[in-house]
């Protein structure tokens, strides 16, 4: 790798470098620092460049804001202000030192510093220990995180059994970093996590959640759960994933539970929500595994609806929202699609109906990566699953109906001419007809609807 910092400064965005002019004509430096410079340097190998802008200073908080108009103590009690500047926010810090780490989580006190090497020294990787003088056109990388950078090596600043110790989150940023920079654990590095879990045990669930979320932007999210898989993570977070370790498949697939979700995850398109799916499509295929006399092999009868029913707490647990948890664990519930050319088109429309129109394209997406991560050959799968999705692209461009609010008819026309009170029968009705519609497309008009409305009104069971 070739170290042009010509070119490093040449990416440097013009307000950033305003920045530091206006910091240095206030008679104080300034250093652009951690993972921006980081992937600065790694930019020549393509990797992309972050959007974040972090800038280390000598001056105190209060002289920054001194110098700029718009100022937001975000972090002022660390040391950190936000300067807003053409409307993008810049998070300046004072050059700092700190205590110890009572809580595992951050540090009981912070002290300011003048020295740029102090101030990189409490920093968790080499590689997010270098700092850039945008001014000077200077890098100062005083634990050769450069060196690391050209190994591909992740190690930590320092004792790195210590640096865990302050931090319970800088293991699973380990695993993250393994995956996002395709690095390997320094072996002093490696060795240092388990004994750290302890303190891992103390980070929140939120922290947690944020780092698996980006570990999924990595082009093999997988490297990242190995890592926490093989040093004791998830024995802590979701121990309910290490159930899948070993657990032996059917002939169709080449893997083991584990590493069929491992080969999916790193298929899904990288969406982190639906690679959240990836993960625990086939969570719930340990507990309903079987032997089957009549094929000789294994069956996992019910396992989507069990993993359903395991992914909403583990999703509850790691503070997913509503939302987001709904989404996967409707994925997960629907993603084995057991689709052939003998389904008739009115079971196509009783399937969209099932799963709703709004997951479509990401179970389609899920169902992709589920039968290439079977690691074996997936034309004749994927051939069906083209199939479905010309099936139902006819059918939603038909204008069939997959949901009550589809009818020709609704609760006011009920109410109108039916002469019927509000109520739960309404909703009866309305089911029933969706039911006879999606079987026949052509009864879906009002004259039809309203007289079969008037015989299930007067039926007894109705």
């Amino acid at each position: 790798m070739q170290l042009d910092t010509t070119k490093l400064r040449q990416a440097v965005p013009p307000p950033v470098l305003a920045l530091c002019r206006r910091l240095r004509e206030g008679g104080h430096r300034s250093w652009v620092v951690g993972g921006c410079v980081r992937d600065l340097l790694l930019a020549h190998e393509g990797t992309q460049v972050r959007n974040d802008w972090d800038i280390a200073t000598d001056a105190l908080p209060e002289q920054v804001q001194k110098l700029f108009r718009k100022v937001i103590p975000t972090g002022i009690q660390h040391g950190t202000v936000t300067v807003l500047l053409e409307r993008v926010g810049y998070e300046v810090t004072t050059l700092r030192g700190e205590t110890t780490y009572s809580d595992g989580r951050r540090p009981d006190e912070v002290y300011f510093v003048e020295d740029i090497a102090a101030d990189l020294e409490r920093r968790d990787f080499t590689v997010n220990a270098i700092a850039y003088d945008v001014l000077e056109d200077r890098l100062i990388d005083p634990f050769d995180g450069i060196g690391d950078l050209k190994r591909r090596s992740l190690r930590a600043v320092g004792d790195a059994a210590k640096r865990f110790d302050e931090d319970g989150l800088r293991i699973l940023r380990a695993a993250r970093f393994v995956a996002t920079l395709q690095f390997e654990l320094e072996d002093e590095t490696r060795r240092a996590i388990r004994p750290s879990l302890d303190t891992y045990r103390k980070v929140s669930p939120e922290r947690i959640r944020d780092e698996w979320l980006k570990a999924m932007g990595a082009d093999r999210p997988s490297r990242a759960f190995e890592i926490m898989r093989e040093h004791g993570m998830l024995e802590v977070t979701a121990p309910e994933l290490l159930e899948s370790v070993g657990c032996e498949q059917n002939r169709y697939h080449a893997y083991d539970v584990w590493g069929h979700a491992m080969s999916c995850l790193d298929h899904c398109a990288p969406n982190p929500i639906l690679r959240m799916a990836g993960l625990l499509h086939d969570v719930g295929k340990p507990r309903s595994r079987a032997f089957s006399e009549k094929t000789q092999d294994y069956t996992f009868y019910e396992h989507e609806r069990i993993g359903a029913e395991m992914s909403e707490p583990m999703l509850a647990r790691l503070r997913f929202s509503n939302d987001e948890r709904t989404h996967i664990t409707s994925l997960v519930r629907h993603h084995l699609i057991c689709y052939d050319e003998s389904w008739s088109d009115a079971a196509v429309r009783r399937w969209i109906r099932r799963v709703t129109p709004e997951l479509l394209e990401d179970l389609y997406s899920l169902n992709r990566a589920d039968v290439l991560g079977k690691g074996k050959d997936a034309s004749a799968d994927l051939d069906r699953l083209k199939s479905l999705q010309e099936r139902v692209a006819r059918a939603l461009a038909e204008g069939s109906a997959v949901k009550v609010s589809d009818l020709a008819i609704g609760g006011r026309e009920l109410l109108a001419d039916l002469g019927m009170k509000p109520g739960p029968k309404i909703g009866v009705i309305l089911r029933a007809l969706l039911e006879e519609v999606t079987d026949d497309p052509t009864r879906n008009n009002p004259e039809t609807l309203l007289q079969r409305a008037k015989e299930l009104a007067a039926a007894p069971e109705a």
